[in-house]
């Protein structure tokens, strides 16, 4: 498996470097459609801008693959008076997660203006113990523009306008020991995981029992990603999303981990009992964990009417919404347990 091991560091650093906070994923969605077309898949834009790659299976009957390639991020919410940008959150964060984080604005005519999210009274030597114990909140976070603006006119000049989407800067760096650290881990190792898992079925020749649908959502972070694409055809679905390790939990970055319960309930005995067998069976290492504040595009997807059977699985991804690091090996893990799945 180190031809796939290789394969799912080098994609995942391609993609974690290019920004898709949701409502803004195109490049992104872009180049895992041509990355599943080189592999031999034909893939289709869904209406809502999300993408599907088939791989026909011996029935007609067919299990959804997904991942959601969508990411946190910031939108212009005000320009203040003096030249600074108020943000509003794309998705679930701590404000203190972003702190001090550096940020590009995208215009709408594409212009890449860089700055830095700040506590709008950051400086001890003007504003005492209130850096240290004031709470960051949307009303005292701000974007500090690098660019030379006193006033909201100047702002307005540099063609930034209310709406335009704000990126985080991932800092992707892969560890000599397996770890790879960065913003959006969450869930762009799922998108890797899944062009490596197609990679080994193609090159392998794979026939899978059922077809297979690859799906890269892209409004999962903001709860309806694979809201309605179950068809009449479709019999279950696994989602592959990040792990979350601490206190109280089993999940490992260096694991995989079949989720049993989060905020939307119990995920389907029978696909958990399945995915357990195959991990035991094929010497996979896994853990089984439930997460109280946790949802996924296969409770989504069941929300939305869909009378399926969902699973749950991924990667330990630490630090989840923050600067997050996960391992090779749990990467790998994941990818073996999707290609025993998909036969």
């Amino acid at each position: 498996m180190e031809q796939i091991t290789n394969y799912m560091i080098e994609k995942l650093v391609e993609i974690l470097n290019i920004p898709s906070p949701s409502g803004d994923t195109e490049k992104g969605i872009a180049v895992c459609k041509k990355e599943f077309e080189r592999l031999g898949l034909k893939t289709k834009i869904t209406p809502k801008g999300a993408l599907k790659a088939i791989l026909p299976g011996k029935k007609k009957k067919s299990k959804i693959i997904a991942a959601h390639i969508d990411t946190l991020g910031g939108m212009v919410k005000e320009i203040t008076p003096n030249g600074y940008l108020k943000l509003t959150q794309i998705g679930g964060y701590s404000w203190n997660s972003v702190d001090g984080e550096y940020c590009t604005v995208s215009t709408m005519d594409g212009k890449m203006i860089r700055g830095t999210i700040l506590f709008e009274r950051s400086s001890v030597h003007n504003y005492g113990d209130s850096p240290k114990t004031e709470k960051r909140t949307e009303d005292n976070m701000i974007v500090r523009l690098d660019e030379l603006v006193q006033n909201l006119e100047d702002v307005k000049n540099l063609g930034i306008n209310v709406g335009d989407f704000i990126y985080f800067d991932p800092r992707v760096e892969v560890t000599s020991s397996g770890f790879i650290k960065s913003r959006h881990l969450d869930n762009k190792a799922g998108v890797a995981i899944i062009l490596g898992v197609c990679k080994y079925i193609m090159e392998n020749k794979i026939v899978p029992e059922y077809t297979l649908e690859f799906f890269i959502s892209n409004y999962e972070e903001v709860g309806h990603g694979a809201s309605g694409i179950a068809t009449s055809l479709t019999e279950e679905i696994l989602a592959i999303d990040m792990a979350s390790p601490g206190i109280g939990q089993t999940s490992k970055e260096n694991k995989v981990t079949i989720c049993a319960k989060d905020s939307s309930g119990p995920y389907d005995l029978n696909m958990k009992k399945c995915l357990i067998n195959l991990c035991c069976e094929k010497k996979i290492d896994y853990v089984i964990d439930i997460y109280k504040y946790y949802g996924s595009d296969a409770s989504a997807l069941l929300r939305g009417g869909a009378q399926i059977k969902h699973a749950l699985i991924g990667p330990g991804v630490d630090a989840s919404h923050s600067y997050e690091r996960t391992h090779i090996d749990g990467m790998l893990n994941t990818a073996k347990l999707v290609i025993e799945y998909c036969k």
